[in-house]
């Protein structure tokens, strides 16, 4: 990345576009708190990601969704929404009970909470991965190509549902693409060229 500078706020649906290796997976690692910059900070709500600190940065703040959906395989998908709640200490009834609201609240509350993820169809891993990423309360989801292993018909449900979390519930989305179509529904798109911040479409 270079000279990237750029801004993110609540209520906003974001999509960053461009060529494979121009930086945006890079950029949205660096929001993750995966990665260090050599130079420049990251501000989240007023405060350096070294004053936060990284792990408490991704327990907290931010929560990411992955192509490959990245769900536990040998834990069934009410084990996979509770894991993030468990590694924060919520009592084990009280996060099975929101585990199952949050499978609900993706379109899986009619689905058995006991199947693994294997069992289900990627359209529908991708919901559980959605909502095991808000079992973390944290506000600010950001999405590496979530439609990627999808096709038409569940990508548009699994962007309907990250909309739905902007609007209804002031989420902050950012999600990474080369879907242009998906791009086009963002209320901001960044166009990564080179390392580069290009466009501000």
């Amino acid at each position: 990345l270079k000279n990237v500078s750029c801004t993110f706020e609540a209520g906003k649906f974001y999509a960053i576009i461009g060529q494979s290796g121009s930086g945006k997976t890079t950029l949205l690692s660096m929001l993750a708190g995966l990665g260090t910059p050599s130079e420049g900070e990251i501000i989240v709500n007023g405060k350096t990601l070294k004053e936060i600190g990284s792990e408490r940065h991704r327990r907290e703040n931010v929560t990411v969704i992955y192509q490959s959906f990245n769900l536990l395989p040998t834990l069934n998908i009410l084990e996979n929404v509770m894991y993030p709640m468990q590694i924060s200490k919520k009592p084990t009834k009280e996060a099975k009970i929101k585990a199952k609201e949050l499978l609900s609240s993706v379109g899986l509350g009619d689905v058995d909470p006991r199947k693994l993820p294997a069992m289900l169809s990627g359209g529908q891993q991708q919901r559980v991965a959605i909502a095991r990423a808000l079992a973390s309360d944290a506000k600010v989801i950001l999405a590496d190509e979530p439609t990627g292993n999808l096709d038409t018909e569940n990508g548009k449900v699994v962007i309907d549902l990250l909309k739905k979390l902007v609007k209804d519930e002031n989420y902050c989305v950012i999600v990474v693409t080369h879907d242009l179509g998906i791009a086009a529904q963002a209320d901001v798109v960044y166009k990564m060229q080179d390392g580069r911040l290009a466009v501000e479409c």
